[in-house]
């Protein structure tokens, strides 16, 4: 893999890997339940169709109980996947504060295999800046499994 992560102005998060697999066999660990759970967390109620409303849970902090709602925007099979994360609380600062924002994840054929780029998009600064911080640290390693959990499917 290529690590060409970087930080974008404007509050944006964004990955791009080149992977040795073909965009179908990304796909189906981007989306099926068992590998999510291995590369971040394990979905409640994912499905790959637009307008399916599904959760992730991890650990809560204050008001907030760890519950991250989401729904898919956009769903193409392997090609694009888009979908809404939101979490936290308003009361909460730091970790756990109040955070509405889009993740799209685009896989592309290149020679030899799939460009995965993500965009975590909709970061509002300040009351998103510790999110920003961990995610912008956290996401190139859940790329970097995306790439060896493709690997074991293969």
């Amino acid at each position: 893999m290529n690590d060409l992560s970087t930080m974008v102005e404007g509050r944006e998060i964004v990955v791009d890997e080149i992977m040795p697999h073909s965009p179908d066999l990304v796909w189906k660990t981007l989306t099926t339940p068992e590998y999510m759970g291995r590369w971040l967390m394990e979905p409640t109620g994912f499905a790959p169709e637009k307008g399916n409303h599904f959760t992730y849970t991890t650990t809560g902090a204050g008001e907030w109980d760890g519950t991250i709602e989401c729904e898919v925007l956009e769903a193409e099979p392997g090609r694009r996947l888009v979908h809404s994360w939101v979490g936290g609380h308003e009361s909460n600062n730091g970790y756990g504060s109040r955070l509405d924002t889009i993740l799209t994840w685009t896989l592309t054929p290149v020679d030899g295999g799939t460009r995965i780029r993500l965009v975590h998009s909709g970061f509002q600064s300040p009351k998103n800046d510790t999110a920003f911080t961990k995610m912008s640290e956290g996401w190139p390693k859940v790329v970097e499994s995306i790439g060896s959990l493709t690997g074991e499917a293969n």
